[in-house]
């Protein structure tokens, strides 16, 4: 059931309040036969609001929630009393959640740290009621402005782990072996391709008083970035981290070729991870003698701090978590922590989250031109166009 529980796609429909339409009242009281306008302002519309939670570490609630919507502002009333603000939506996320447009897949905004707050949609401004147009020539207004329209939008929210160290490696290359070495995790091992269903993090203790996040991800293979295997959707949660740490088992036929075809995998997928720091281990080098080591080691590819390890007997893990600290640390690495989020495409959506179809009972708003909050201010219909007035 735990597995089944981790969800980090979702696509939901978004919807803020309109505001509410100002009044084109009149004020009336005995011996005041010429009160004057005193009609209020209607109320804004409720905002869509994004807020990150700590405690959160999957987007499971919103799969359940399809449905996001926000309440309209009331009009305004006599006195120049203002109608209420419609009621906010407050949308909890896992720190960590990319937001995209679902119709062209642009990327909108990110929640990056707990209790942070970005309002998505905002909801429409109230109409301002006709006491705002009295003049002195002009005494007895008998319009007001309607509320700004409601802002509706279907997004797709993708969960990207906040990690130090992203494994990246074929099926069966160890990863998983090597989080639970080296952390607390306690990931699903089997000696079958794709043991590794979902993502994992694990905090790795250095040198005492020190530690890092080390994620591990399924398994890629040659054509993930093209939607072969489940790799593909996993893909996105390494996008965070700042190194990448590459895992080649130590019999694999060209370890030089098996680590070009990941990192032409990541680079399909997003350019911007060909930029980040790499750490390439050799696993299972308990196999190996002392003269094969050195014979392989001049074949790895250059530019690449290497280590040969094992999780099994702990050969060189020691060594591993002193070169990923160095490269998590660095000055370089630092300067590339910035991600720049690639749109979505075809290939990076998850078929199943958008073949969901949103069924509209609510009557459809008519479409009105965008306008400025100027223009709103400015923009006034006469008696015979007015709207909702009290």
């Amino acid at each position: 059931m735990a597995e089944s529980n981790f969800i980090d796609y979702v696509k939901i429909l978004c919807r803020s309040g309109k505001g509410g339409a100002g009044s084109r009242h009149f004020h009336r009281a005995k011996y005041i036969p010429k009160g004057g306008p005193d009609g209020g302002d209607g109320g804004r519309g409720g905002h869509i609001i994004l807020r990150g939670n700590q405690h959160m570490w999957t987007l499971l609630p919103l799969r359940y929630q399809r449905h996001v919507f926000a309440t309209d502002g009331q009009s305004g009333g006599a006195d120049r009393s203002t109608g209420k603000d419609g009621e906010d939506r407050v949308i909890e996320v896992p720190v960590g959640t990319a937001v995209f447009d679902a119709e062209t897949g642009a990327f909108l905004c990110e929640i990056t740290e707990d209790g942070q707050e970005i309002n998505l949609l905002r909801g429409g401004k109230g109409g301002l009621g006709n006491w705002h147009f009295a003049t002195s020539t002009n005494r007895a207004p008998r319009y007001a402005q309607p509320g700004q329209p409601a802002i509706e939008k279907s997004v797709v929210l993708e969960l990207k782990l906040l990690g130090d160290v992203g494994l990246v490696g074929f099926p069966n290359a160890g990863k998983s072996t090597l989080l639970s070495a080296m952390s607390a995790a306690k990931p699903k091992i089997g000696d079958y391709p794709f043991t590794t269903m979902e993502p994992s993090l694990g905090i790795v203790n250095y040198r005492g008083d020190k530690s890092f996040v080390m994620a591990d991800i399924p398994g890629i293979i040659e054509g993930a970035s093209e939607g072969k295997g489940i790799g593909l959707r996993f893909l996105r949660h390494i996008e965070r981290n700042a190194v990448l740490l590459f895992m080649i088992p130590a019999d694999s036929d060209d370890i030089r070729r098996d680590y070009e075809i990941l990192l032409n995998e990541l680079r399909e997928f997003n350019p911007d991870l060909a930029d980040k720091s790499r750490v390439l281990a050799i696993s299972k080098s308990d196999m190996l003698d002392d003269e094969l080591r050195d014979e392989m080691a001049r074949e790895l590819p250059e530019g690449v701090p290497a280590v040969f390890i094992s999780a099994v007997t702990g050969q060189g893990l020691t060594e591993l978590k002193d070169l990923l600290w160095r490269e998590i640390n660095s000055e370089e690495n630092q300067v590339r922590q910035t991600l720049t989020h690639r749109d979505l495409d075809v290939r990076h959506r998850v078929e199943e989250e958008d073949s969901f179809i949103f069924h509209q009972d609510d009557e459809v708003d008519e479409e009105l031109p965008d306008m400025t909050d100027q223009d709103w201010e400015d923009e006034f219909w006469d008696e015979e166009d007015t709207i909702n007035g009290n």
